[in-house]
C-alpha cells in the first residue's frame, strides 16, 4: 500500500525513481508523482493512474536534479488525482507518505486558523505544512521535521527533501516499513529493498519510531525520543530480484506455475529428505509444555492458519485460538505467559498483524513469524521466524505465499506433534513422504489446467457462487472464494458444507454456481449429501474430488475437475491449486486487471 523511494544521487533522478517505482507496483496503487531539486528549487510532476501516466508527463516535461524523492499512492483520504497525487509541497519542503495521521483533522484546523492554504483533501498535506511553518519560524529542516514528528499520531513513512538542501533527505517511520540504502556517494530510501535494488544491496531497515537524516556520505539515525541510535546494514538479497512474467501473460498465472519448485523449496528447509522427519531451526520454546496455541493473520494468511488449526488440533492434540488479525487485539484475549503466538504474513509488513504480534508480546508470550520476506517488519520482532521461500510474490492475489505457508504449517505442526508424543515415529514418515509428493502432484494438475480454464469459463455469467467444503476442506472453500471476488468481482462465499440448512441454502437456484471440494476422505460421503440438497434446488455444482465416477459423483454435477489421490493430510495444499485456477481464468474471460485488482494491495501496511 503505496511506495516511497528517495535519492541522494550522482546523476538525474529522475528516471531511476521512475524504475524503482515500479518494482513497488505490487504494492498496489492508484496514482504516482516525483519531485526533484533543480538548481535547489523544488519541482514536481504527478499523474492520476498507472505509472505509464506518469512517465508520458515526464517526457514531455522532464524533471532534472540529481535529487528526489517519488510515491505510488493508494488512496486513503481525498480520490485519486493529480491533486492529491503525492509528493506534496509547501513553501520550502516536499513529502511523501505512506500510512493514515489519525488526527490530521484537528492538525489541518490548527493550520488553517494560522493562515494556511490547502490544496488538497489528504491528511498529508498538513505533515508538510506543519513543516513548512516550522521553517518559516526558523528552525533548521532537521529541528522542524523533529517538531512536526512529535505531533503525529498514526502509521506513516516519511521522505522529505528540502529547497536549497541539495544534500540533505530526511526518513521517519512510524508503523509503516522503510529503509536506507548506502551507495558510493549516493544515499537512497524505499519503502522496502525491492525499490532499493537496482541501486544497492547494503540495506538498514529503521526501527518502529526512527526517523533518519541523510547526506551523500553519511547516515544519522534517531529514535523517537530523538537520542541517537545504530541500525545493523545489512546484505539484502533483492538485489537479484528483477520483476519478470517469463512466458505469461500475468504474474499471478506465473506464480500459481512456481508453486510445484518453491513448495519444494520450502520442504527442502524444514524436512531431513534421508530420514523422512521434520527438522525445524531452533526456536526458543517446545511444543511439549504448551497448553494453547494463538494464530493470528489476514485474509489469505488467515486461511492458512485456519487449515493449521485442523492439524494441530487433530494431530498434535494442541488447542488452537484463531482470529482475524484486525480484531484480535481489540478483543483483549487473556494470554498465557510462557505461551505461543503464531503469525503469519505474506509481506511481513501487514499493519494489523504486526500490531497483534507486539500484543501477544506485550502479555509475555513466545513468538513465531512465518514470513516470506526474511527482512520485514514481523520477521524482525519475532523470537523465531520460520520464512516459506516463495520467492518474491508480485500478483496482490497470493497464490505461491499461501500453499508455502501451508506447507510451513504442516511441517510445524508435524514438529509439534512429535514434541508432544502425540504421533509415532512411522506416522511421521508417512506424512512427511505425503508432504513430499505435493510439489509432482501440483505439477501433474497443472498440465490440466486447460479443463479448469473451461470450466471457469461456465462461472462468468454467475452472480453468485458457493464454495463448499467440510473439515480442513472448509479453509480452501473461503480461500477459493476470496480469490474470485478478488480478480474476478463475481461475488462469491465460502461456506462449511453442513452450515448450508441453517440459511444459505435459502439462495440457492438454477442461477447459483457451486464449488464443492470433496476429497475421499472420512467426511466424503457427508459432503456429497450435502451437494445433492443444492443439486435439488436447481444449482449448477462444479466438483473438485480425487475419483472420477462416470456417475458423477453425486446428482447435479455439471463439471468435474479430479486433484490427484493424496493422504488427507496435504489436501488443503493440493485443492488450492484448481481453486486459484479458476479463480484466474475465470478472471481472464472477465478482463480484469488480474495481478492488480480494483481496490487492493498486496501489502496493506495501514490499519
Amino acid at each position: 500500500m503505496c511506495g516511497i523511494v528517495g535519492i541522494l544521487g550522482s546523476q538525474p533522478v529522475a528516471p531511476l525513481m521512475l524504475d524503482a517505482l515500479r518494482r513497488l507496483e505490487y504494492r498496489g496503487y492508484d496514482s504516482a508523482g516525483i519531485a526533484t531539486l533543480e538548481d535547489g528549487e523544488l519541482m514536481r510532476q504527478r499523474a492520476p493512474g498507472k505509472l505509464n501516466n506518469l512517465q508520458g508527463v515526464l517526457a514531455s516535461r522532464p524533471l532534472a536534479g540529481t535529487t528526489g524523492i517519488g510515491h505510488t499512492r493508494w488512496a486513503t483520504h481525498g480520490a485519486p488525482t493529480e491533486n492529491n497525487a503525492h509528493p506534496h509541497a509547501a513553501k520550502g519542503v516536499a513529502v511523501v507518505h505512506n500510512g493514515i495521521i489519525e488526527n490530521f483533522r484537528e492538525l489541518r484546523e490548527e493550520l488553517e486558523q494560522a493562515g494556511c492554504d490547502f490544496e488538497t483533501e489528504t491528511d498529508t498535506e498538513v505533515i508538510v505544512q506543519m513543516i513548512s511553518c516550522e521553517l518559516a519560524d526558523g528552525k533548521s529542516p532537521v529541528d522542524a521535521v523533529k517538531a512536526t514528528l512529535k505531533r503525529l499520531d498514526g502509521a506513516f513513512a516519511l521522505g522529505i527533501i528540502f529547497s536549497g538542501e541539495q544534500d540533505l533527505m530526511i526518513g521517519a517511520r512510524r508503523g509503516s516499513p522503510l529503509a536506507v540504502g548506502h551507495g558510493e556517494a549516493e544515499m537512497f530510501l524505499g519503502s522496502d529493498a525491492v525499490a532499493l535494488a537496482p541501486f544497492t544491496n547494503k540495506v538498514t531497515f529503521l526501527d518502529e519510531g526512527d526517523w533518519v537524516v541523510l547526506t551523500r556520505k553519511s547516515v544519522h539515525i534517531f529514535d523517537e525520543n530523538g537520542a541517537p541510535v545504530k541500525r545493523p546494514v545489512r546484505f539484502t538479497k533483492a538485489t537479484a530480484y528483477m520483476a519478470d512474467k517469463g512466458n505469461h501473460r500475468h504474474f499471478m498465472a506465473k506464480e500459481i506455475a512456481e508453486q510445484p519448485e518453491v513448495i519444494g523449496h520450502t520442504l527442502g528447509e524444514y524436512i531431513d529428505m534421508g530420514e523422512k522427519r521434520v527438522k525445524l531451526p531452533d526456536l526458543p520454546f517446545n511444543f511439549a509444555g504448551l497448553s494453547r496455541l494463538t494464530i493470528t493473520a489476514c485474509g489469505t494468511a488467515y486461511y492458512a492458519g485456519l487449515a493449521a488449526k485442523y492439524w494441530f488440533e487433530q494431530v498434535a492434540r494442541l488447542p488452537v485460538d484463531i482470529d482475524i488479525a484486525s480484531e484480535f487485539r481489540y478483543r483483549e484475549a487473556p494470554l498465557a505467559e510462557g505461551g505461543l503466538s503464531v503469525v503469519i504474513s505474506q509481506s511481513g509488513e501487514t499493519a494489523d498483524t504486526l500490531a497483534a504480534l507486539r500484543y501477544c508480546a506485550e502479555q509475555g508470550q513466545h513468538t513465531l513469524g512465518i514470513v516470506n520476506v526474511q527482512d520485514s517488519s514481523i520477521a524482525r520482532d519475532c523470537d523465531a521466524i520460520m520464512p516459506t521461500y516463495a520467492g518474491p510474490e508480485i500478483g496482490v492475489a497470493s497464490t505461491k505465499a499461501f500453499t508455502c505457508q501451508l506447507t510451513v504449517l504442516a511441517c510445524l505442526a508435524l514438529a509439534a506433534a512429535r514434541d508432544r508424543n502425540t504421533i509415532t515415529a512411522e506416522r511421521e514418515r508417512e506424512l512427511v513422504s505425503a508432504l513430499l509428493k505435493v510439489p509432482r502432484q501440483i505439477a501433474d494438475m497443472l498440465r490440466h489446467e486447460d479443463d479448469l480454464k473451461r470450466i471457469a469459463k461456465k462461472l462468468t455469467d454467475a452472480t453468485d457462487v458457493l464454495f463448499l467444503g467440510r473439515g480442513i476442506n472448509y479453509p480452501i472453500a473461503l480461500e477459493g472464494a476470496l480469490k474470485l471476488k478478488e480478480i474476478s468481482y463475481i461475488h462469491a462465499e465460502g461456506y462449511a458444507a453442513g452450515e448450508l440448512k441453517h440459511g444459505p441454502i435459502a439462495l440457492i437456484d438454477k442461477d447459483v454456481r457451486v464449488i464443492v471440494i470433496a476429497p475421499h476422505d472420512a467426511l466424503y460421503e457427508k459432503t456429497v449429501s450435502n451437494m445433492e440438497e443444492v443439486a435439488a434446488r436447481g444449482a449448477k455444482i462444479v466438483l473438485l474430488t480425487d475419483e472420477i465416477n462416470g456417475n458423477g459423483n453425486g446428482s447435479g454435477t455439471f463439471e468435474q475437475f479430479r486433484v490427484p489421490k493424496a493422504n488427507a493430510f496435504v489436501n488443503p495444499i493440493l485443492y488450492a491449486v484448481p481453486v486459484q485456477l479458476l479463480a484466474y481464468h475465470a478472471a481472464v474471460f472477465m478482463g480484469t486487471d488480474i495481478d492488480q485488482p480494483r481496490n487492493l494491495a498486496k501489502s496493506v501496511t495501514v490499519e
